[in-house]
């Protein structure tokens, strides 16, 4: 098991141009490097965050030409820090969509792993607070182990916390780090953020890193903040609160395993009929 390391997760307040939203990251990550962290966790959409559907995909580049990437690659080289990038908009080929993916680098800024958000978040809130990410972002299909100097992670994007079941496939496949970098609203996160980061932890004995957007965005959009590292047992080892800035936490690997060792859950799946829908269920569904 690998020795003990700090990681870093930034929070940050995305403009809608990507220029402004890379200079403040920018600085947060030299800031978290001079601080000691040797893994560097980003938000979700961390370069741009447009309200606006249609300025999306005109805004979005591909891969190869992002700035963003450019420049946090570059960074990763600098400091020699990871950096996992929570996720970046890009284009693809032939597509009339954007990707929304994440990337984990190396100290040398080569990319190690890149992951498609498998959930989109397409909601109807209270109000008239509405989102369809689905309108621009098309989804992935795989979930994916990133190697890292620590352990595997398993990656993830922000809606992706709701699906229990992405998280035990990871572990059961060797992930004991997992991300899950987010711009969640501050509404939802309000209610639940709290709740299902430290769920996702303890349900599968993983350190969990979860990099999110915090504050006021164009034409309104709020983000919740409270960027937070937690441990296997649960226990939130910081929170961000609210402001911009970062917060660090010493990771100790073997933790993980210990956990699993006390409660192996992962180990106790047990095969089950699907449920019948009950007689008078029926009766209601043909009469109705």
């Amino acid at each position: 098991m690998s020795r003990v390391f700090r990681v870093a997760c930034i929070q940050n307040c995305a403009e809608r141009d990507m220029v402004p939203s890379i200079a403040a990251v920018s600085s947060l990550i030299r800031a978290a490097a001079k601080d000691g962290a040797e893994l560097i966790q980003l938000p979700e959409m961390v370069t741009m965050l447009e309200p606006q559907n249609r300025l999306v995909l005109e805004k979005a580049v591909p891969e190869a030409a992002d700035p963003g990437l450019a420049a946090f690659r570059a960074l990763a080289c600098e400091t020699g820090a990871w950096i996992l990038v929570g996720s970046l908009l890009l284009k693809e080929p032939r597509a009339d969509k954007v990707v929304n993916r994440s990337f984990l680098l190396d100290g040398h800024g080569a990319i190690v792993a890149r992951y498609d958000k498998l959930h989109l978040f397409d909601v109807d809130l209270a109000g008239s607070e509405q989102y369809r990410e689905s309108a621009t972002v098309k989804a992935g299909d795989r979930a994916v182990l990133a190697p890292s100097p620590w352990g595997l992670i398993g990656l993830s994007v922000c809606y992706d916390l709701r699906f229990a079941y992405l998280y035990r496939a990871l572990a059961q496949a060797g992930a004991s780090l997992l991300s899950i970098p987010a711009a969640f609203t501050y509404t939802t996160g309000k209610a639940h953020w709290h709740v299902l980061v430290r769920a996702r932890a303890i349900e599968t004995g993983s350190f969990v890193f979860a990099a999110t957007q915090s504050g006021t965005h164009a034409e309104g959009r709020r983000t919740f903040g409270h960027s937070l590292i937690v441990d296997p047992w649960g226990e939130v080892l910081a929170d961000a609160g609210e402001a911009v800035g970062y917060i660090v936490a010493d990771i100790d690997p073997a933790k993980a395993m210990e956990a699993r060792a006390m409660i192996p859950a992962l180990k106790h799946d047990r095969r089950f009929a699907e449920p019948d829908l009950p007689a008078v269920g029926l009766a209601a569904a043909a009469s109705g």
